[in-house]
């Protein structure tokens, strides 16, 4: 366990193990409404009735009540109308806020934090009303047909509305998400020879593209500004066969003597499905100055930058410029712990959504245990005062010297805290590890900026070759 005047580390590993009043319940009703999807809601049996009514009867206490109530008797009966498709995804998705608002306060509780409490205001939104419109209609007719009743017929709906979207950047949120969502469901079609319906992941995409679709769900965020010092954690990346992410947690302090809190900045771009590995920094670092400091161990000086309330920046070049050198590991250690979390914006209160840093050392480290029934599935572990963490290596990105063999060999770690298949489990941004009997700092985001290592540099070179190719053969079609 890390000491408590050592700062930022996860001082009760034991706390996020135990049981969370009302969760199983929750997700129970979720998972119940999942598999009414899955059949479709054109014809309802008994079952998927049932699951209605049991969704109806969780949000029986709130605002929502009466709305839900309604929705869930017309859709049993198979009359539902677009409204009513909308409060049912508006219960499904408070029921998921709920779970993440629990295991937060849970994460919160190990880690000692603070977390800021004021509500985050509804966004504003001047969207196009026949476009949210065209867009609802598609996903109220793939609730109707359920996943196992898609074909391409189905499907292909989104595509006209997806092309008359994309070029409004106000809609291009709702966009992304039908576009990709019409992907996964036609590779998957037909749904009726599907083995295994991805249920949870399918309604939840369905949930949040139908809440995108009411007018002030999905306008900008509101944002305030942000002067004083960014402490660079690490650099969590995501990767898609067309478009990649790079985020940075960090710690910011402002200028005014105010208190510290967690934030994010984040860059996305589309890419080639050629370019991998250390190849993406090159599409990323354009966009981002951050990248470059976080790969140096610098600070970054931020003067009015633009900063939502739920703490993400909204990155702008011209509103930062390289600090003083300042190692995440020392951050880590002095001052995580003081960072207040901020509140999550409500289409992000779900438990998908979690990514608390943290910060542990003085851990043993235990292989897989193989064991599925085990309530981190048997993955491998750190542990802490005799409690285990599971630890998350799939996520380490291969764009970065990071590997799990290194984690396996740390004695210190920075990570992002995460909840996934029921448990908690460590996604490793950094790690400190002996290496030649040497301690030294191995980082996700190390080649963010650049990099001299062997293999970084072959990556970079050969993603170079693949987009000057790339070009070269856009520039030719332009030129016709």
């Amino acid at each position: 366990m890390v000491p408590a005047d050592r700062g930022g580390g996860l001082m009760r590993p034991d706390l996020l193990t135990e049981p969370v009043e009302g969760l199983d319940e929750a997700l129970g009703v979720v998972d119940a409404f999942d598999e009414a999807l899955v059949g479709g809601l054109l014809r309802p049996r008994p079952a998927q009735a049932a699951a209605l009514a049991g969704l109806a009867d969780a949000v029986s206490g709130t605002p929502l009540a009466g709305r839900v109530a309604e929705a869930a008797g017309q859709a049993a009966a198979g009359t539902a109308g677009e409204d009513h498709f909308v409060a049912l995804a508006a219960a499904r998705t408070a029921l998921m806020g709920s779970v993440h608002d629990a295991l937060a306060a849970q994460a919160d509780k190990a880690t000692g934090r603070a977390r800021c409490t004021e509500e985050v205001p509804p966004a504003a939104s001047g969207q196009p009303a026949n476009l949210l419109l065209a867009a609802r209609a598609w996903l109220c007719d793939l609730a109707r047909s359920g996943w196992r009743g898609i074909d391409h017929d189905v499907v292909s709906g989104a595509a006209p509305v997806v092309s008359a979207m994309l070029p409004d950047p106000a809609l291009r949120r709702l966009s992304v998400l039908l576009d990709g969502f019409a992907a996964e469901l036609a590779a998957s079609c037909p749904g009726a020879a599907m083995d295994r319906v991805p249920a949870r992941r399918w309604a939840d995409l369905w949930a949040r593209g139908v809440l995108l679709t009411v007018q002030c769900a999905g306008g900008a965020p509101a944002t305030g500004t942000a002067t004083g010092r960014l402490l660079p954690l690490g650099v969590d990346v995501q990767e898609h066969a067309t478009a990649v992410q790079a985020q940075v947690h960090a710690v910011f302090e402002p200028a005014d003597g105010g208190a510290s809190r967690l934030v994010r900045a984040g860059v996305s771009v589309p890419k080639p499905d050629t370019v991998v590995s250390a190849g993406l920094w090159q599409l990323l670092r354009p966009h981002m100055s951050l990248l470059a400091a976080v790969s140096e161990g610098r600070s970054m000086d931020l003067a009015d930058m633009p900063v939502t309330a739920e703490g993400d920046l909204l990155w702008s070049d011209e509103h930062a410029r390289p600090g003083e050198p300042a190692d995440p590991f020392a951050t880590a250690r002095v001052a995580l712990s003081g960072a207040a979390a901020t509140a999550a914006a409500p289409l992000d209160r779900h438990p998908a959504h979690l990514a608390v840093p943290v910060f542990l050392e003085g851990y043993a480290y235990e292989t897989a245990a193989g064991d599925e029934d085990a309530p981190d599935g048997g993955a491998p572990a750190f542990v802490l005062a005799g409690q285990r963490l599971a630890v998350d290596t799939d996520r380490v990105p291969a764009a970065g010297p990071l590997t799990a063999d290194a984690v396996a060999r740390s004695q210190a770690c920075i990570g992002l805290l995460r909840w996934d298949a029921g448990a908690f489990r460590l996604q490793p941004l950094a790690v400190e590890a002996t290496v030649r009997k040497k301690t030294v700092a191995i980082h996700a985001g190390a080649w963010a900026g650049g990099t001299a290592d062997k293999a970084g540099a072959k990556a970079e070179k050969a993603a170079t070759d693949a987009l000057a190719v790339l070009r070269e053969r856009a520039g030719r079609l332009l030129r016709k």
